[in-house]
């Protein structure tokens, strides 16, 4: 049994079953993938997956308990080497960082090019997804570490850091009615009108719409998108009032109002998401100081180890990391 015929395995299972997608992935070839798969299940005396001809059809029963050591070994065997690295000072490799379109375009370019600058062998991948997507790409293993907000309880799905809070904006054309209030606008004023928000504002869940629910009210979404960009060109294009978050407003928006969202829009958080047990590359923990400075890179390690118990500092608000424009 090698850590490569383990590695295939996860990839096989992580790929949906995709014997050519998995190959893909692990920069394999089909056949050399299959007669891996094949010697790993002679080892072991039996089958991972059950077939139907010559396609994989499920994860057997012995193949899930496989499944489960096979992630653990492959974590370790990557902690130690990330481990080792880190001893020696050797500061090249990759890392994989998941996260919203908003945090990769408003909140992310000066801190991982101030890691560049620092480590310049180090590779960046940023994967930009929906936010009920970015944890699901930590937990398969996908990402080294995500980037992500909530307005409620902290993410799930490892060690949670708060980096820093940040409100919500509403942003209007000059011309817009809002636009005379120079104030914050009510629920019931922002409800008279179309919005136009983020993708996740039309679920139950969504503490937007769970905002105006409560106060009695129901906001019209006239159109949704992922990204904050996409949100400014249709504002600008007469669909509705935009709510976004505060991040997403700058000086190339000087064209448009942008007001505080009314108080009852709950603050965010945006939080660092860590698999437990991980041993970040020293390139990881500067990218995490980088956008939050408050954070110790020692103290981060060892809650990482479990040697301390997480404790983290107040997160900043996000005006007090950067001064966006708000009129």
């Amino acid at each position: 049994m090698t850590l490569t015929q383990l590695r295939y395995l996860v990839a096989i299972a992580d790929s949906g079953l995709n014997i050519t997608l998995a190959a893909e992935r692990v920069h394999a070839t089909q056949p050399g993938l299959s007669k891996q798969l094949k010697q790993l299940e002679d080892e072991l005396g039996f089958q991972l997956f059950t077939r139907k001809g010559r396609s994989l059809e499920a994860v057997a029963p012995a193949g899930e308990r496989v499944l489960m050591h096979a992630r653990r070994i492959l974590e370790e065997a990557g902690n130690i080497r990330a481990y080792a690295a880190n001893e020696r000072g050797q500061h090249s490799g990759q890392l994989v960082l998941a996260t919203t379109h908003t945090q990769a375009r408003f909140v992310l370019p000066e801190a991982i090019a101030a890691v560049k600058r620092e480590f310049p062998q180090v590779s960046m991948h940023l994967q930009a997804v929906a936010g009920d997507e970015v944890l699901e790409q930590l937990a398969r293993g996908e990402a080294d570490l995500a980037v992500i907000s909530t307005a409620g309880a902290e993410p799930e799905g490892g060690v949670a850091v708060p980096l820093y809070r940040w409100r919500r904006l509403v942003l209007i054309p000059r011309t817009h009615p809002l636009a005379k209030l120079k104030r914050a606008p009510t629920l019931a004023e922002l409800a008279a009108h179309p919005l136009v928000s983020y993708e996740s504002s039309t679920r139950a869940e969504s503490s937007l719409r769970r905002t105006f629910v409560d106060a009695g009210l129901e906001p019209q979404l006239a159109m949704t998108a992922r990204d904050a960009d996409l949100i400014k060109t249709y504002v600008r294009a007469g669909l509705g009032v935009g709510v976004l978050a505060e991040m997403a407003v700058g000086a190339r928006d000087e064209d448009l109002v942008a007001l505080p969202a009314p108080d009852a829009l709950p603050e965010c958080v945006t939080w660092a998401v860590i698999p437990r047990a991980r041993v970040l590359r020293e390139y990881a923990l500067a990218l995490l100081h980088g956008i939050a400075p408050q954070l110790d890179r020692r103290d981060l390690r060892r809650v990482l180890e479990g040697n301390l118990e997480p404790q983290w500092p107040q997160a900043p608000s996000w005006r007090e990391l950067s001064q966006p424009i708000t009129t």
